[in-house]
């Protein structure tokens, strides 16, 4: 990778620690909505190690769908989700390792 590229991914990784969620860099937008990519940054002193990534839609409304895997422990861990839009959101999504870590989770967000 350049050095650009990493010092971006670890500018975007000590961004991401401030925030409540994940950075999510568009890579195609149009009206309907975009698409991003959140990579897994782990940032060292000197450069930036990806430990995967998700890839996920977001429409106008705040509904969407995303997929992606997490290397960073000794398994990768696969995720995937979704969630509605308008002023009372449900979302739901799962996540595996393919052998003993698995879970699902489940929200409602209600916007005032």
């Amino acid at each position: 990778m350049s050095k650009s590229i990493l010092a971006s991914l670890a500018l975007a990784a000590c961004c991401a620690g401030a925030l409540a969620q994940p950075l999510k860099l568009p890579v195609e937008s149009s009206d309907q909505g975009t698409l991003y990519v959140a990579p897994n940054v782990s940032p060292t002193e000197t450069s930036a190690r990806t430990n995967g990534a998700t890839i996920g839609t977001q429409r106008l409304d705040g509904s969407g769908a995303y997929g992606g895997v997490d290397t960073s422990g000794s398994r990768p861990n696969y995720s995937l989700g979704a969630s509605t839009g308008g002023n009372t959101s449900f979302s739901a999504g799962a996540h595996s390792d393919g052998k003993s870590n698995a879970g699902i989770k489940a929200g409602v967000t209600i916007k005032y």
